[in-house]
């Protein structure tokens, strides 16, 4: 019988020993190795010096992008101030052509005097005709040929129609004002006479009843 109760005994203090090793073994504090500090330590300065990295290279990109925008408004700024000026002295051309039709007009006109001809004024004045019109072929003004043409709204603005025997209705007689063409394009309307349509017999005898 004591043999049976030490028995007991025993059973119950190691039943009693194991919770209480539980619970010291729960309460014992984690223990980081040396090693996972270190590397840990490492990982986190590799980091740091990624972040150095990109902001290093977001301050540059951002440097790039601010002289970009700059250089774009200053050719923005430059090609609008070129446009200006083509649109301001486009005609620079033309008139630099016409200038010396200019001159040789003032030449012209400065050899008149007593002495001079009538024909020899004709001669002089018919050279500067030519010279100028020639000026303006070279820049592609054309006059528009107008008279015995048939009617054409696109070229003709008919001031009066008359009629005329021998002549086909709707056409061209009279030039009141030339026309001018630049290019493809009308720049000026010619100002014409245009045949009307000659009057019936009938119509004739109806007017004179009436």
């Amino acid at each position: 019988m004591e043999e049976m109760k030490d028995q007991n005994d025993l059973q119950n203090q190691e039943d009693n020993s194991i919770p209480i090793e539980r619970v010291e073994t729960a309460q014992e504090p984690a223990q980081v190795q040396p090693n996972e500090l270190e590397q840990k330590e490492n990982e986190l300065k590799a980091t740091q010096v990624k972040i150095n990295e990109l902001e290093k290279q977001t301050a540059e990109l951002k440097d790039s992008l601010l002289r970009k925008v700059a250089e774009f408004e200053n050719y923005k700024r430059r090609n609008e101030n070129e446009q200006m000026n083509l649109l301001k002295y486009a005609a620079e051309p033309f008139i630099k052509s016409v200038l010396s039709v200019y001159d040789d007009l003032e030449r012209s006109l400065s050899h008149i005097d007593d002495e001079n001809s009538f024909e020899s004024t004709k001669k002089g004045l018919q050279l500067v005709f030519d010279k100028f019109n020639k000026t303006l072929d070279a820049q592609g003004v054309k006059k528009i040929e107008a008279k015995g043409k048939p009617f054409d709204v696109h070229f003709h603005e008919a001031l009066m129609q008359q009629p005329v025997e021998g002549v086909a209705p709707h056409t061209v007689l009279d030039v009141i004002e030339p026309g001018y063409l630049y290019k493809d394009k009308v720049i000026r309307h010619a100002k014409v006479i245009v045949s009307a349509e000659l009057a019936s017999p009938e119509t004739e005898n109806t007017n004179q009843e009436g």
